[in-house]
């Protein structure tokens, strides 16, 4: 299986690519939450409607294991949807997650809610990282350019991401998976530590959206 996850049903099994740096038997928390944001996308809104907020508690560490997957609509109407998401390991919800889509609308916004352009090298120009860890199964799937600083040295940065495998089997990686991936990967890109010396792990993940990312790189 080339994918990280096979859903079948409510059933998904999990490749050992899942795993992340810290044990060969557990998930790396990008894979879950990716997993997640296509469990929801998934479900039909009753309009156009995108995703404007994730929210993903880890609630115990994910094994590389079958997984089951639930999916509830908590809220629906005509302006948002919002939608829980859980992943079982046997008896035990290891993952409980909420995702929040609004309605897609054309507006014409004033001058000044204009966002800033990003004044930083592009992923063509930025030099490409190599961390420690990156032989770890599920890393070595991402592609890392540093635009500022270094991935895991203490101090600013920022890094563009490309998830480079496909995560659920048959499904094309939406942007914003993408986007929850990179996320997960934020306590290496302006690390406060050394991550030689502390280890500090994301108990839980929540990814606000103004807007849909564009294309493959994601910068964080």
């Amino acid at each position: 299986m080339q994918a990280i996850y096979r859903v079948e049903g409510n059933l998904v099994t999990t490749s050992p690519d899942a795993a992340g740096p810290w044990d060969p038997g557990m998930q790396h928390g990008s894979a879950p939450a990716a997993l997640v944001v296509w469990a929801a996308e998934a479900i039909p809104a009753p309009v156009p409607m995108r995703i404007a907020r994730v929210t993903v508690d880890l609630m115990r560490p994910v094994p590389i294991a079958p997984l089951a997957l639930e999916t509830e609509v908590l809220r629906e109407g005509r302006k948002i949807q919002l939608s829980a998401i859980r992943l079982r390991a046997g008896e035990h919800v290891v993952v409980g997650a909420t995702v929040l889509k609004v309605r897609l609308q054309e507006q014409t916004l004033p001058p000044e809610a204009a966002v800033a352009a990003v004044t930083l090298p592009g992923p063509g120009q930025a030099r490409e990282e190599q961390p420690s860890f990156s032989s770890s199964p599920f890393v070595a799937g991402i592609s890392m350019r540093a635009a500022l600083g270094r991935f895991g040295v203490p101090g600013p940065g920022a890094i563009w991401y490309r998830v480079d495998r496909p995560l659920v089997e048959g499904a094309a990686v939406s942007q914003v998976m993408r986007a929850v991936v990179a996320a997960d990967l934020c306590n290496g890109t302006s690390a406060a530590l050394d991550f030689r010396q502390w280890t500090f792990l994301n108990a839980d993940l929540t990814v606000s959206l103004a807007r849909q990312p564009v294309g493959e790189w994601i910068l964080h």
